[in-house]
């Protein structure tokens, strides 16, 4: 024994913590298929030396996302294997008192970090997952009340948004009778796997807190239902049916000058659904008031619609798996996810059970502890 009895606890502790670093980083090369991702990185290399390579901007930019898309995954895995490596050399350092323990602790938790990320991204196995996504939020019964924890909400995910380098756009906002908004779809793009994490806050968001809007100061409860589907993009087909296709167009309101009541920039697009099982029917309305430029505004308002259709698509998938695994009911779309108490100082998922008491930071964007907990507790398998 070269350690005194204090150290050896320590050095037991910190050799278990060491094997779990290094059988994560192990397993992680397995699932991950890095050899087989290292020999795909290296074809889909040689394609963009052709000579005539960039003779099509479109299908080369498809390409190189696609080589961007392996690589990640490499680089992912190469980090957390320099991480447990230079963890390894600590503490083999530490056993001959050349670095500290406050030395050998800090590369763990460096190391953990890095597989806890990784084994996140992992998680998120589907097509559509690395997608931008539309999310909608829609106030729910109780007035101005509702229609303010609804405006909450929405600051909510910008912030989350921005936090992440996402990019937010809104293409229609309706405002409340007095305060917050009635409803708003924004779309969120730009930064990374926007639908993989906030596919987790589809369904019913409930508020309890003293109102400020009520003179009495009761405590009063609020809903607000929120929907997210993934933003389709030019590599994803969605066959939309001319004949069922029709467009108003209406002069646009709020901020912008004059020049936003006088053009009638804003676009309106109604298409009728029909159910594939039940063959029922449906009318589906987008409007798009986004920007002054008319075209603009239809092709924004024809990419909303895809993202509908393919979210509908992707819900029936999701209903037929839910079927099969009846255990798992309670992530059925629309249900009630999460409760935010704020005089108790305490939000809490009741999918998952993952609570926190930071009610300022969860209001800020600090949702990842939710975003996190619904992953690992309901992967996805891959499909084809």
């Amino acid at each position: 024994m070269y350690f005194c009895t204090q150290n050896l606890i320590i050095a037991m502790i910190t050799q278990e913590q060491l094997k779990d670093i290094l059988d994560r980083t192990e397993k992680l090369k397995r699932y991950l298929r890095i050899d087989e991702r290292q020999v795909e990185l290296e074809e889909e290399q040689l394609r963009t030396q052709a000579p005539d390579f960039w003779e099509d901007p479109k299908r080369a930019e498809e390409q190189m996302k696609k080589v961007r898309g392996i690589k990640k995954w490499i680089d992912g895995y190469n980090d957390v294997r320099l991480k447990a490596d230079e963890l390894q050399l600590a503490f083999d350092f530490f056993k001959d008192e050349m670095v500290t323990e406050q030395e050998v602790d800090a590369d763990y938790a460096q190391a953990l970090q890095a597989i806890e990320e990784l084994e996140l991204m992992n998680m998120l196995r589907q097509k559509e997952d690395p997608m931008d996504c539309v999310l909608k939020i829609n106030s729910g019964a109780g007035g101005t009340e509702a229609q303010d924890w609804a405006q909450m909400l929405m600051r909510m995910y910008m912030r989350w948004a921005e936090a992440h380098g996402h990019k937010v756009s809104i293409s229609s906002l309706l405002d409340g009778d007095e305060a917050g908004i009635k409803s708003v779809t924004m779309q969120i793009e730009g930064g990374e796997y926007a639908y993989g994490f906030l596919k987790s806050e589809n369904g019913v968001h409930r508020l309890v807190r003293v109102s400020p809007f009520n003179a009495q100061g009761k405590r009063m409860t609020s809903f607000a239902s929120v929907f997210v589907s993934p933003l389709v993009d030019d590599t994803i087909e969605v066959y939309v049916d001319p004949a069922k296709l029709s467009w108003d167009t209406f002069r646009s309101s709020g901020a912008g000058g004059q020049n936003v009541n006088k053009v009638e920039s804003g676009v309106r697009l109604r298409y009728w659904y029909t159910d594939p099982d039940t063959g029922e029917e449906e009318e589906i309305l987008i409007e798009n008031t986004e920007t002054r430029d008319q075209p603009k505004n239809k092709e924004r308002a024809m990419k909303l619609l895809k993202s509908q259709l393919y979210d509908r698509a992707l819900k029936k998938r999701m209903e037929a798996q839910a079927k099969i695994e009846a255990g798992k009911k309670k992530i059925e779309w629309g249900s009630q996810i999460r409760s935010y108490v704020f005089d108790d100082k305490r939000v809490k998922d009741h999918r998952t059970n993952y609570e926190t008491r930071d009610v300022d930071g969860v209001m800020n964007g600090k949702l990842d502890g939710f975003i996190k907990a619904y992953l690992m507790e309901f992967p996805t398998d891959e499909t084809d």
